[in-house]
C-alpha cells in the first residue's frame, strides 16, 4: 500500500489560502512557508525521490537520519540536523585550518571535531555539561569522544565508519552552552530562549495601531477642521463670515492632511463618503474665502455634518471634546504589548538561554515604560501566558497553571524527566548525562506516517546509541525508578485529562517506561482512519484479554456489551487454533480473530453510506473499546484499582462536564463536528471506565448531576443528547443495548464514528428554517 498524494494537495490548497488571504502578515509568511514544504513533497513523490509511507521515505538516507516531518507524518525531504551554519559554527571555522575545496563548510567543523585536538575539546564539553543535543545527531561526536577517551578506540571508528556518509551534510557535534541544563524533577515546556524569540515576535494588533493613529493624527485634523468651518457660521449657517486668517489655516490644514495622507495609512474613515470629516474637506477643497463655488446644498451638508459633530462631540474648545481628546490621548500613549514585551525581553537577557526560567516574580514585576509620560503597567495576561511556557517546575504545578494544558503537552515535558530514568542503566556519570540528553532529544523526533504495518524509528537504532549500549547494566534501583516514574505519570495524565485518551507521543513514552520496568503492559496506539489496513498486531488482542477479566460485569462491560475472557483463549503456536486466529502480515504477526470481532461490532454505527475513512473509523472505535485504550492494562498492572476507586467518580464528573462543555459549543465547519462528536465519545467513554471502580449509588448520583447539567442547556441540544442519557439510564437499571445501538424506548449507545450522517448532530441549517417554517 502506497500513501496517496490527496492528503498533500488538500494541505497546500488550505496553505495557499491563508498565505492569500489572512490578515495577519505573520501568519501569511508562515503559511507561504508551509505552502512551499507541501509543494517540495508533492514533486518529490512524483518524481519518485520521496516513499510516504515507508520508515526511510527519502531515497538514499539511513532510518536513523532525523527527518523534517510535515501535518499528518510527511517527510520534506529536509533533514533537521543539516540547515545552515549559526554564528558560533562560522567563527570556528575562520580558526581552522583550509581542506581541499571539495570539503563542505559542514565537513571541514565535523572532521576538526574527530582531530586530537577536537577531541580533546569535546571531552572538555562533556566534563563541564554545558552542551544541548537539540537533536540526537548533535551527539554523535561525543559519544565518539567518550569511547575514545575511555579505551574504546575501535568501537568509536567504527561509529566513524557509520557517520561518514552524511559528514559533510549533518551537524555531529553539540551546541555548546553558558550552564549545563537543569535536571531532575523539574521540567520547562520552552527554553528561556525560545521565550525570548516569542516575545520579539509581538507586534502592536492592526486595531490598536489604527485606534492610536486616529487619536493622535486623524481626530487633531477633524477638530482643526470643524474649527475652521464653525468660524464661517453666522445665524446658524456656514460660509456666511469669513476672518482674516481663515484662508492661511485652511491651507496649512491642507498640508497637515498631505502629510498625514503619506504617513498614517491603517485608517480609512477619512475616505468615506458620508463620514463628517470626508463632507467637510470635500466642501473645503472646493471653496475659498469669499468663494461662491459652494451650491446651496454643499452648504446645507456642511451645516448638517457641523450640527451632528457638536451635538455628539461639543464645540472643538468646548470642556466636553477637550476631556474626551484628553482621555484618548491617555489610551493612545499606553505601553503597547510590544513595548512591554520589549522590556520583559531585555529583562530575559541576564538568565541562561538554553534553560527554564527559575523565578518568575523578577520577570514580570510591573513594566515602566517611557511612553510620552513615565508609565508603570502590569504585564498583560497574553505576555504572561507567553512567559510562564518558560517556566521550571514539577510538572504539576505546570499542569496546575495550563502550561501543561494537555495530554499532548504532557508528553512533551515527560522526556526531561524519563530521559534520566532511562540513563540510569549507564554507571559513568558523563556518559549517563550524555545519553538522557540524547533520549530526550529523541523523544521530539516527529513521527512518520507508516504503512504496511512498519514501526517508528527506535533510539537503539541510532549507530551512536548503538555504540555505547554494551555499557549499560540493567539494575534493580533503576527497575524500581521506571516503575514509579511509569505509575506517576499515567496517574498524572489520567487525573489532570481524565477526559482524554493516550496520545500516541505519550503513549510511546510510557511504552520506553515500560520497557525499562520490565512490564508486560500492552500499549496500544490510536489508529488513523485513513491509512487503516484492517489489521492488529497481536498486542491488541493481549489488551483485550485483560480488559475482558478487569471489567467483567461492570458498567462499562454491560455498556459496550465487552467479550467475556472466554472470547479470548490463550494464544500459542502448538494450538489447534494458532493458524486461524494469528496471521504474519509484512513480517508482523497480526490477531485476525481480534481484528474480526471489531468488523462484526462495528456493523452497528455502519448502517447509512459513507466513506472507507467513516467505515474504519467505526472499526478502530471497537479496538478501543475492546481494550479501553489502554486505561484497563494501566489500572491492572501497575495496580492502581484502588487508587481509581477512590476518585473514579471525580475523574469521571470531569469528563461529563467536558462533554456537556464540547457539545454545546458552535462548530461550523463539518470537519470540526465530526472531530467534536469523536473526542466526546471517547470521553464518555472513559467516564464509564472510571465509573465503574465505584459503587452503583455513587454511579447513579453522578449521572443524575450530569442529567442536571443537561438540563441546564439549549433545549434543542439537550433533546438530542438525551438518548444518550437514556441509554446510560437503561443499562444502569439492568438493561442492555441490541444490536442496533438502542435500549429500551429511547435509549441509543453513544459511539463516536458513524457511516452517514451522526444522530447526534444537530440537523443542516436548511433543514432546521423549514421546520421553523413548519411550526
Amino acid at each position: 500500500m502506497a500513501a496517496s498524494p490527496l492528503y498533500a494537495l488538500g494541505r497546500l490548497h488550505r496553505a495557499i489560502e491563508t498565505a492569500s488571504n489572512h490578515t495577519d502578515p505573520q501568519t501569511r509568511q508562515r503559511a507561504e512557508a508551509k505552502a512551499l514544504a507541501w509543494e517540495a513533497i508533492l514533486s518529490s513523490m512524483a518524481t519518485g525521490t520521496l516513499d510516504v509511507g515507508s520508515r526511510t521515505p527519502v531515497a538514499n538516507t539511513p532510518a536513523w537520519v532525523t527527518l523534517e516531518v510535515a501535518h499528518g507524518g510527511f517527510a520534506t525531504g529536509r533533514y533537521v540536523a543539516e540547515g545552515s551554519l549559526t554564528d558560533d559554527e562560522r567563527r570556528l571555522l575562520e580558526r581552522l585550518p583550509v581542506l581541499p575545496a571539495a570539503a563542505s563548510e559542514r565537513a571541514r567543523l565535523n572532521t576538526w571535531f574527530l582531530s586530537d585536538q577536537g577531541l580533546e575539546h569535546l571531552a572538555r564539553v562533556l566534563d563541564g555539561g554545558q552542551y544541548t543535543v537539540d537533536v540526537p545527531e548533535h551527539g554523535a561526536l561525543l559519544v565518539v569522544a567518550w569511547l575514545v577517551g575511555n579505551g574504546h578506540d575501535a568501537l568509536g571508528l567504527d561509529l566513524v565508519a557509520d557517520l561518514y556518509p552524511l559528514i559533510d551534510r549533518l551537524r555531529f557535534y553539540p551546541v555548546e552552552r553558558d550552564r549545563p541544563p537543569t535536571s531532575g524533577a523539574v521540567v520547562h515546556l520552552r527554553s528561556t530562549g525560545e521565550v525570548s524569540a516569542q516575545l520579539r515576535r509581538v507586534t502592536v494588533q492592526r486595531q490598536v495601531a489604527a485606534m492610536n493613529e486616529a487619536i493622535e493624527t486623524w481626530l487633531p485634523l477633524y477638530d482643526r477642521l470643524v474649527g475652521l468651518w464653525l468660524d464661517t457660521v453666522a445665524d446658524d449657517w456656514p460660509c456666511r463670515r469669513w476672518p482674516g486668517d481663515w484662508t492661511e489655516r485652511r491651507a496649512r490644514w491642507f498640508a497637515d492632511f498631505q502629510l498625514a495622507l503619506q504617513t498614517a495609512q491603517l485608517c480609512g474613515e477619512h475616505r468615506k463618503p458620508r463620514s463628517t470629516l470626508f463632507i467637510l474637506r470635500d466642501a473645503l477643497e472646493r471653496c475659498e474665502a469669499d468663494s461662491s463655488a459652494l451650491t446651496g446644498r454643499d452648504v446645507g451638508r456642511v451645516r448638517m455634518a457641523l450640527r451632528r459633530s457638536v451635538a455628539r462631540w461639543g464645540e472643538p474648545t468646548s470642556e466636553q471634546r477637550t476631556a474626551l481628546r484628553a482621555t484618548q490621548h491617555e489610551w493612545a500613549s499606553r505601553p503597547t504589548h510590544k513595548q512591554v514585551a520589549d522590556v520583559l525581553v531585555e529583562r530575559l537577557t541576564s538568565i541562561p538561554q538554553n534553560g527554564g526560567i527559575t523565578d518568575l516574580d523578577p520577570i514580570l514585576a510591573p513594566v515602566h515604560v517611557d511612553t510620552p509620560i513615565r508609565q508603570e503597567v502590569e504585564v498583560p495576561d497574553s505576555l504572561v501566558r507567553k512567559v510562564e511556557r518558560g517556566l521550571e517546575a514539577p510538572i504539576e504545578d505546570l499542569i496546575e497553571r495550563r502550561v501543561v494544558p494537555s495530554s499532548e503537552v504532557l508528553a512533551e515535558v515527560l522526556p526531561q524527566i524519563t530521559s534520566h530514568v532511562a540513563a540510569g542503566a549507564f554507571q559513568d556519570p558523563k556518559l549517563r548525562e550524555l545519553y538522557s540528553r540524547i533520549y530526550a532529544a529523541f523523544r521530539h523526533r516527529r513521527s512518520l506516517l507508516l504503512l504496511n504495518l512498519e514501526q517508528q524509528v527506535q533510539i537503539h537504532e541510532l549507530p551512536w546509541v548503538k555504540a555505547i549500549e554494551p555499557f549499560q547494566q540493567r539494575r534493580d534501583d533503576t527497575r524500581v525508578k521506571a516503575h514509579d516514574t511509569l505509575r506517576h505519570a499515567c496517574l498524572l495524565a489520567l487525573g489532570s485529562f481524565p477526559q482524554t485518551i493516550l496520545p500516541n507521543p505519550l503513549v510511546r513514552e510510557l511504552t520506553a517506561l515500560t520497557k525499562q520496568a520490565e512490564l508486560d503492559l500492552p500499549f496500544v496506539e490510536e489508529v488513523a482512519a485513513d491509512i487503516f489496513m484492517g489489521s492488529f498486531t497481536l498486542k491488541w488482542r493481549q489488551a483485550a484479554t485483560i480488559t475482558s477479566d478487569l471489567m467483567a460485569d461492570t458498567l462499562y462491560a454491560r455498556y459496550y456489551d465487552v467479550p467475556t475472557p472466554a472470547a479470548w483463549p490463550p494464544l500459542s503456536d502448538s494450538s489447534p487454533s494458532f493458524a486461524e486466529r494469528v496471521k504474519t502480515r509484512w513480517g508482523k504477526r497480526t490477531a485476525d480473530d481480534f481484528a474480526q470481532v471489531c468488523i462484526d461490532r462495528a456493523r452497528e454505527a455502519a448502517l447509512g453510506d459513507g466513506s472507507f475513512v467513516a467505515r474504519n473509523g467505526t472499526v478502530i472505535e471497537q479496538s478501543q473499546i475492546l481494550t479501553t485504550h489502554n486505561l484497563a492494562p494501566i489500572v491492572d498492572r501497575l495496580g492502581l484499582t484502588g487508587r481509581v476507586s477512590d476518585v473514579g467518580a471525580d475523574w469521571a464528573a470531569v469528563a461529563f462536564a467536558w462533554i456537556v462543555k464540547e457539545q454545546t459549543t458552535r462548530y461550523d465547519s463539518w470537519q470540526s463536528q465530526l472531530q467534536m462528536l469523536k473526542s466526546t465519545a471517547y470521553a464518555f467513554r472513559q467516564a464509564l471506565f472510571f465509573l465503574s471502580f465505584v459503587d452503583e449509588p455513587t454511579q447513579r448520583h453522578v449521572i443524575i448531576d450530569l442529567k442536571s447539567l443537561a438540563a441546564s442547556q439549549p433545549q434543542d441540544w439537550e433533546e438530542r443528547f438525551a438518548p444518550v442519557l437514556g441509554g446510560l439510564e437503561a443499562v444502569l437499571d439492568g438493561g442492555r443495548f441490541d444490536a442496533t445501538g438502542y435500549a429500551g424506548t429511547t435509549g441509543r449507545r453513544f459511539l463516536g464514528w458513524a457511516v452517514g450522517r451522526h444522530w447526534l448532530l444537530p440537523p443542516p441549517v436548511e433543514t432546521r428554517g423549514k421546520e421553523r417554517r413548519q411550526e
